[in-house]
């Protein structure tokens, strides 16, 4: 499960390692929460343009969705609060993630995510992150669904969701969790975003832990248990 991140690079930061344009609203985020408003990166100019230019490196846009994917079938809202993480190992075989699997793929940006290990009766929360504290990009998939009722083109009738896909976890996440996000090298962002859903039974094997020996972990405070708490201090070591 992947429950909570931060992207808390400054939009320059962004802006250079992904190469998109950064809208003017744009702070960092300490505590990424589901419902939440969370910003993705999709392609730019469709699969097409970016073969016909042979480039290695898909053309990304930056958009804004809410956390907590709502299929476009779905007759309520709240559905989206169950849909925050997709299975990879179920993806082709769940109607509600099925579709946007095969042709609304994302990559969600960030630099650190959450994780909470039981000891007793307690939780302890654990960061997790790049060795060196470097942006990295989440497997995402996404929808755009309609109100029902709503009348066409009327504001806000319709909204974009997103959900993380998870993956079995590595030596480091597996101490603390039995999931973990899917975390995809940048050599495969322009598989992610650009196969055609023939290939979707490909992108399967994108879908897996990400190396361990790239990674660290270590405690935080309980700063990070409220989603209410936006403040450098969720990500901070505790000690």
């Amino acid at each position: 499960m992947c429950g909570r991140f931060r992207l808390s690079k400054t939009d320059k930061e962004v802006m250079k390692q992904f190469g998109v344009e950064i809208d003017p609203d744009y702070s960092p985020r300490y505590n990424i929460s589901p419902s939440q408003q969370v910003r993705v990166l999709k392609l730019a100019g469709g699969a097409e343009a970016v073969e016909s230019a042979k480039l290695s490196v898909p053309p990304m846009q930056m958009h804004i969705q809410r956390w907590g994917l709502v299929p476009f079938w779905a007759k309520d809202i709240k559905i989206g609060y169950k849909m925050i993480n997709a299975r990879s190992e179920t993806i082709l075989e769940k109607p509600a993630f099925r579709d946007a699997f095969k042709k609304r793929r994302c990559l969600i940006p960030a630099n650190g995510f959450y994780e909470w290990k039981h000891e007793g009766a307690a939780k302890q929360p654990f960061h997790f992150g790049m060795n060196d504290d470097s942006l990295f990009a989440f497997a995402g998939i996404w929808e755009q669904w309609k109100a029902p009722n709503a009348p066409d083109g009327a504001e806000g009738a319709l909204l974009e969701t997103r959900a993380i896909l998870t993956t079995t976890p590595n030596e480091l996440v597996g101490d603390v969790h039995d999931r973990m996000p899917v975390i995809l090298p940048a050599s495969q962002y322009h598989l992610w975003l650009t196969a055609e859903p023939q290939r979707a039974e490909q992108l399967r094997d994108l879908l897996v832990p990400f190396p361990a020996d790239e990674m660290k972990k270590y405690p935080v405070s309980e700063t990070v248990n409220s989603p209410k708490n936006e403040v450098a201090a969720c990500a901070a070591a505790a000690g």
